[in-house]
């Protein structure tokens, strides 16, 4: 017998519910569209440091880099009624990784994320394929020697399938998560040869993009 989507829902939501305390219901009660998720993580800091955070600890520490932020805002989906997905912006050797939490409305996809990047973070719900999505965040994917390093993506992956980790309320089990990631198929949206002949970002584009960036936070470009 299948299981029905709805009590798997129930269920989730009242575990999560039992965790939060009356204050931290009200702001997540307050989230009740990407847009609203968005500004709740335009106003926390970027986090630079090295561990995952579930999305209650970044709840209650008010920080988190984008690994963090995206499990944080595909949390708030779910409690929309969405569904819970990460896609992963996958660049090559000299730049991180980017996890967006992304959503449909009307048929589109958008996406809510948090970055050390300006150019990094939400995109409206207009795009009709994931690579259509994908492509909207290439000229701003550069690292801060402002090459261009976008290479392909993966996902979407579905956090319902990582429930067992307990991932809205424990840190435990998010390295497995993260793991798990790993073993979904990268699809190139750029070929080697394209990636070979990038030009840099220009000037301005850099500086408005590292608009507030935390130094501590990027990407370290080996020379």
């Amino acid at each position: 017998m299948k299981a029905d989507p709805g009590h798997e829902q129930e269920v989730w939501l009242r575990q999560l519910e039992a965790q939060l305390s009356e204050a931290e219901r009200q702001v997540l009660s307050g989230l009740d569209s990407p847009a609203a998720i968005q500004t709740f993580l335009n106003g926390i800091p970027y986090s630079e440091d090295k561990f995952y955070r579930c999305p209650l600890r970044l709840l209650r520490d008010r920080k988190g880099h984008c690994f963090d932020g995206a499990l944080f805002a595909a949390m708030a989906l779910r409690r929309t009624g969405q569904p819970a997905l990460l896609l992963e912006l996958i660049p090559n050797e000299r730049d991180d990784d980017h996890i967006l939490a992304i959503f449909k409305q009307n048929g589109c996809w958008g996406a809510v994320a948090q970055s050390n990047f300006t150019g990094l973070r939400y995109r409206e719900p207009i795009y009709r394929g994931l690579r259509e999505l994908v492509m909207s965040y290439f000229e701003d994917f550069f690292n801060s020697a402002g090459e261009k390093t976008l290479l392909g993506y993966r996902g979407p992956i579905p956090l319902k399938s990582f429930d067992r980790l307990d991932w809205c309320c424990s840190d435990a089990g998010l390295e497995a998560l993260s793991d798990g990631m790993d073993r979904y198929h990268v699809r190139r949206v750029i070929t080697d040869e394209m990636a070979a002949a990038l030009t840099l970002a220009d000037e301005r584009s850099v500086r408005a993009g590292l608009l507030g960036a935390k130094p501590e936070g990027l990407f370290k470009v080996p020379d």
